[in-house]
């Protein structure tokens, strides 16, 4: 966890809402110059911070409202921070808790060199990452219909349709299979919204395709060298990460298994690409069976994610494509 502990003469915490935010300035010394609440504007702000602008820098939960607020300082040349908000969560937790207090927490903190850092992402990519977390949301909400689709056959103990439903041409007929007509008119609702999340998804892997053209190219080819890891996929994770060099340890990327802090879209990715790498390559396979006899087949699924994240991790640090490598005495197994 990296903490701000740059000197500023002025410190400004700001517990920011969708309408409103709170602000409170100190000084070098601690003395609270302004603590009040105005209008969640660019117009509002600049106003409020005026007198002190030129030594001041800024700090903020990371909470979804920051955007603006980040992009504003960085055009303005001010000096923005993003407090990490379950880090922060933990050290200024306390009964008597709202905006006003909040905003002189984060400024003393700011202050105090004790202000848990979260990652400011560019603006100019930022959009074409949200758009790849949004395919995922459609994903696994088309995801959940298949699923529906399958407990509702398990539910009146009919025989298996035979074919993966995920493909369009193997849900002809899938309604035919449910006699009763409440549950007929139930899977035809499943069957129709999965195939309109097929043609949204189809559609914004094409914008995201056309969008990445600003990605880096050496780094995006080094992950597509891991088996199993496609062209979305690797999107996903070269995305996620931007710029390899913020983690400054591997298990900053990579965090255990049960780990609270870390990135969950790139736990989610390191994850997927565990199970498509099972599916391209025989040796994953004998390595995970031999996990499995010390771990336990959830567990050992975990390992390989988690050694999968330390992977990308040294390839995208050293500038090297995948490899095999001599198994690791405390994970059993290591790629990478």
């Amino acid at each position: 966890m990296r903490f701000y502990n740059h000197q500023h003469p002025y410190y400004c915490g700001i517990d920011l809402r969708v309408k409103t935010m709170y602000l409170c300035i100190l000084d070098a010394t601690g003395q609270v110059l302004v603590h009040r609440n105005v209008p969640s504007t660019p117009a509002a702000f600049l106003e409020t911070v005026a007198p002190y602008r030129d030594h001041l820098v800024v700090a903020a939960e990371c909470m979804f409202t920051w955007y603006w607020l980040a992009d504003l300082c960085a055009a303005e040349h001010i000096t923005f921070v993003l407090g990490h908000a379950l880090a922060m969560k933990a050290i200024h937790g306390g009964k008597a808790k709202n905006d006003k207090i909040d905003s002189h927490k984060i400024a003393a903190l700011l202050r105090g060199g004790m202000l848990p850092q979260a990652y400011v992402y560019p603006a100019g990519m930022r959009s074409t990452r949200d758009l790849l977390r949004r395919r995922l949301h459609l994903v696994r909400k088309r995801g959940e219909l298949l699923a529906h689709i399958q407990n509702t056959r398990a539910q009146y103990n009919l025989p298996e349709c035979g074919r993966r439903l995920a493909y369009p041409g193997n849900r002809d007929g899938v309604v035919d299979h449910f006699l009763d007509p409440s549950v007929r008119k139930s899977i035809e609702v499943d069957v129709t919204l999965i195939d309109q999340y097929d043609a949204l998804v189809n559609d914004l892997e094409l914008t995201i395709v056309r969008e990445a053209k600003r990605h880096d190219g050496d780094a995006f080819h080094r992950l597509r060298s891991v088996p199993g890891i496609g062209k979305v996929l690797g999107l996903t994770i070269l995305y996620e990460i931007h710029d390899i060099t913020r983690f400054d340890r591997v298990q900053e990327l990579a965090p255990t298994s049960g780990a609270k802090m870390g990135n969950v879209h790139l736990k989610w990715a390191f994850s997927e690409a565990a199970v498509l790498f099972l599916r391209h390559t025989a040796e994953g396979k004998k390595r995970l069976a031999r996990l499995e006899k010390t771990h336990g087949k959830g567990k050992a699924l975990s390992i390989l994610a988690h050694t999968i994240g330390r992977a990308v991790y040294y390839m995208l640090s050293r500038g090297t494509v995948f490899r095999w490598r001599r198994s690791s005495r405390r994970s059993g197994e290591r790629v990478g």
